[in-house]
């Protein structure tokens, strides 16, 4: 079959479609100023091309202003002399050209694909880049590179006018926080975490980080968000089965017996719910992605996303040191938070000086203090050998954009029903278990009674 180049798609931005784009460029500011965003050299094939619109970069840069035909021919005479004497040639053959044309009688359409030129030049050079990374089976890369090529030029937003959208700043609504569920931690997070904005729970093993972010997941639900829970360590089931009982105030081990009160809970439960699951280090930043895309072609936009946990998630590319693989992970879901300007939380496991610490700090995230810097919020989650068979736990505010930190939490923690609740300064932990103990024995005569 022969193909008729004029119309294939990586032929028909040639030669001549190329020099009006240069020669617009010089003699159509606003053209410029748009292009020059996405534009780069290496996207013109020929080298006296590339040359020509150096020149003209390289004067806007240094003197902030856009030169007229005069300018260009003076810098054409006197900046090419580096250049071999064929080249410089056919770069001043081709600037006469344009200064004796009367025009271009294609402008509109040039503007018009100028951007499309700019996107296949792009794909081209992905692709070839592409064929490296496959020898190294380095796939996600390599969808990366795809992805970053086929969103070139799509970023409509100008910036934040700073006098026209002066109230925004002021507007909690801008940042539609999402609540935790704990009065004290919203006041001074200010309602919660906002869109875009990357939360963090640190917790040693076992501690409890999933329990957490089932209690922040739950606490979203109740508001009548959507939200994605993405599970790297557990089975989807199993967090299902926590959501249950977190729901429905019913203990995980009673979960089968009271199946129909569970079933009648979860009916009134106004937000929607989708826990994937990927097994521990399948899955990568881009992976959940995605994920959401398909959500959202399927008409499921998310409100709030759970990592359990980021940890665990595959890295993009691969170091001989963890913390870069862990640095680029942690960006990465900063940057979903962005793009999508949802909240994302996640979790991240201490050292082992935070095993039996009282109060974890920041000092005692594992592998990568980096994590630190990413983050909007993080909080931590500590109970020692004692305060688990008290039921007791302490929330200490590591990091906080929005508000005050170094603050400590007491907090009851019952791990049967996914209970978690901050204390106000007249409670105490010895009252919560004390009234957890007779519901508990409240509910066994109940069912001891009606299994009769």
């Amino acid at each position: 079959m022969t193909i008729n180049k004029d119309h294939d798609t990586f032929s028909r931005f040639g030669k001549k479609f190329q020099e009006n784009m240069c020669q617009l460029m010089l003699e159509d500011r606003p053209f410029y100023d748009q292009i020059s965003e996405v534009i780069d050299i290496n996207f013109f094939e020929k080298k006296y091309l590339q040359i020509f619109i150096e020149t003209l970069m390289k004067y806007r840069e240094k003197y902030s202003t856009h030169p007229n035909h005069e300018v260009m021919m003076t810098l054409l005479r006197t900046e090419l002399n580096h250049h071999d004497k064929a080249t410089a040639k056919l770069v001043r053959e081709f600037f006469a050209r344009i200064h004796s044309s009367d025009g271009i009688e294609e402008a509109a359409f040039v503007k018009d694909r100028s951007l499309d030129f700019c996107r296949k030049q792009v794909l081209k050079g992905a692709m070839m880049k592409s064929v490296k990374l496959l020898k190294s089976s380095s796939f996600d890369e390599i969808e990366k590179v795809i992805q970053d090529a086929l969103k070139l030029g799509t970023d409509n937003n100008f910036g934040h006018e700073y006098h026209k959208d002066a109230l925004a700043r002021f507007e909690i609504i801008n940042r539609s926080p999402v609540s935790t569920g704990w009065d004290r931690m919203d006041e001074i997070i200010k309602g919660g975490l906002g869109k875009s904005e990357l939360g963090v729970v640190i917790a040693p093993t076992g501690a409890g980080k999933s329990m957490v972010l089932v209690h922040l997941a739950a606490e979203a639900l109740k508001q009548g968000k959507t939200v994605v829970y993405y599970t790297l360590e557990l089975k989807d089931t199993v967090v299902g089965s926590r959501f249950d009982s977190c729901l429905s105030g019913i203990p995980l081990n009673e979960l089968t017996d009271r199946k129909e009160e569970v079933l009648s809970h979860i009916e009134g439960v106004d937000g929607t719910l989708i826990i994937k699951e990927y097994p521990t280090k399948s899955a990568s930043v881009q992976n959940i992605k995605n994920h959401i895309e398909k959500l959202k072609k399927r008409g499921i936009n998310p409100d709030i996303i759970m990592c359990d946990y980021a940890d665990l998630l595959r890295p993009v590319r691969h170091s001989n040191e963890k913390r870069h693989e862990l640095e680029e992970t942690y960006e990465g879901l900063r940057a979903l938070a962005q793009i999508y300007e949802i909240p994302v939380w996640t979790a991240s496991q201490t050292n082992r000086s935070g095993l039996n610490a009282e109060v974890i700090t920041m000092e005692a995230i594992s592998e990568a203090f980096y994590k630190c810097f990413v983050a909007d919020f993080i909080f931590s989650l500590s109970r020692t050998v004692q305060d688990k068979q008290a039921n007791k736990g302490r929330i200490f505010i590591a990091k906080n954009r929005n508000g005050p930190d170094g603050l400590v939490f007491e907090t009851f923690v019952d791990w049967s029903d996914v209970t978690i609740k901050i204390l106000n300064r007249d409670e105490n932990v010895d009252q919560m278990q004390s009234t957890a103990d007779a519901l508990s024995i409240l509910r066994k005569k109940y069912n001891e009674i009606s299994s009769k």
